[in-house]
């Protein structure tokens, strides 16, 4: 075993450690979780030697101690929280990627650019509905409006938890950017790969082309009319459910015609529920809660796709006698990776004596954000069975290191 997958072992069962919920790995956003993650990143960062401060967004930067140039940086991160109940890699494994590229350049002579890396809060959406408020909280990009997201508990809001986490909120509701796009000259991101297709192609690493955007709504209402079940006809009914698998198979039609015309696109609903205080049996019933997410590589197939989905909504309401009502609509862009450092690390993986595939990410990443910003992105996926935002994820080290190693010669490439 070499000292740096030791070390990489070390870092994932030791903050694995203080992430466990019973079954999987749990590190809330501006929660005790991801705040536990960010001290134990910290604690290995000061024993590698490693100069290390938080930003006023409680974000974690990271530098080797005889590098304090200021010229903007390539900086190699990736997100510490998780989603409920999930994996130990999703995100950490990008933070300790970075690490690790900073202890091979700690004897190297120094690069040009330099490098740092950053541990950032708050990726996931599972908490407050809103994905990337630390990278947009940086880049003065997060809108006053979702300090106000309640978190999925209906207990406190995003704004209270990034307050206890330490996080200048009055900064981030003025829209205060910590970086402008020239302040940092690239943002390097490993990640698991979310899905089968790496473990299908037996690829251990990849290069990312590009990154789904998406447009959602946490919670929409479909209002009907509570009625007996044995006592209403069909043709007078307003049954909320019935309305709501209506309205979703209409659009897994939609989804269904675009794909044959070639369109990326993905739709989901992940939550779909009645209302308790109203289960029973012999009751029809008269509202439904559902969510509505769409994701896509084009931001044009995002907006034609919502557009249908409204327009479904005005013809299953009047088919059936119910309304829907939505919460706010929450919009992710899509984003390109940069062709310059695609290339980088093609080039990178052909000068070791392989070539590496290209693949387009379906899940969301913070590379999304710093890209659509105007800074150069990149990203470096990496094997892991078992897909993501579950207690299974299964990277293997040997293919973390490799991607590990695809970053660092690309880094130090002339």
């Amino acid at each position: 075993m070499t000292n740096q997958e030791t070390l990489a072992r070390t870092i994932f069962d030791d903050i694995a450690a203080l992430s466990r919920d019973g079954e999987g790995i749990t590190r809330e956003s501006y929660g005790e979780g991801e705040e536990r993650a960010m001290q134990a990143i910290e604690a290995h960062a000061a024993t590698l030697g490693f100069a290390c401060e938080r930003d006023r967004f409680q974000n974690l930067w990271m530098r080797l101690p005889n590098d304090a140039r200021t010229a903007p940086p390539v900086v190699i991160g990736s997100h510490m929280d998780s989603v409920p109940q999930g994996g130990n890699y999703d995100g950490l494994a990008g933070v300790v990627a970075g690490m690790l590229v900073l202890d091979r350049l700690r004897d190297a002579p120094q690069s040009a650019p330099p490098v740092r890396v950053m541990a950032l809060r708050g990726e996931e959406s599972a908490w407050y509905g809103k994905a990337y408020t630390g990278s947009l909280a940086l880049l003065g990009k997060l809108p006053a409006s979702a300090l106000a997201l309640h978190h999925r508990s209906g207990q406190g809001t995003l704004g209270e938890a990034m307050a206890r986490s330490g996080v200048d909120v009055d900064a981030v509701a003025r829209g205060e950017a910590l970086i402008a796009p020239g302040d940092i000259a690239a943002w390097l991101e490993l990640h698991i790969e979310q899905g089968p297709v790496m473990v299908a192609r037996g690829w251990a690493s990849t290069v990312v082309t590009g990154i789904r955007g998406n447009i959602r709504h946490n919670r929409v209402r479909c209002i009907g009319e509570t009625g007996h079940s044995g006592a209403v006809p069909r043709w007078l009914r307003h049954d909320a459910v019935l309305a709501t698998a209506d309205l979703l198979a209409r659009m897994d039609e939609h989804w269904r015609v675009l794909l044959q015309m070639g369109m990326d696109l993905v739709m989901t609903t992940g939550i779909c529920t009645t209302p308790v205080r109203s289960h029973a049996v012999s009751v029809i019933p008269g509202e439904l809660e559902f969510s509505f997410e769409v994701r896509s590589q084009d931001a044009d197939t995002l907006e034609r796709f919502h557009a249908l989905m409204q327009e479904e909504c005005q013809a299953v309401g009047k088919a059936r006698g119910v309304r829907f009502e939505f919460d706010e609509r929450i919009r992710s862009a899509p984003a390109r990776m940069d062709e310059a450092w695609i290339a980088r690390l093609e080039a990178a993986a052909l000068a070791r004596g392989q070539a590496v595939e290209r693949l387009p990410s379906g899940a969301g990443h913070d590379a999304a954000v710093f890209a659509n910003a105007g800074i150069p992105a990149a990203m470096v996926f990496v094997r892991n069975a078992h897909g993501s935002h579950n207690v299974h994820e299964a990277m293997d080290c040997a293919d973390f290191l490799d991607g590990v190693d695809l970053l660092h010669r690309a880094l130090v490439a002339a």
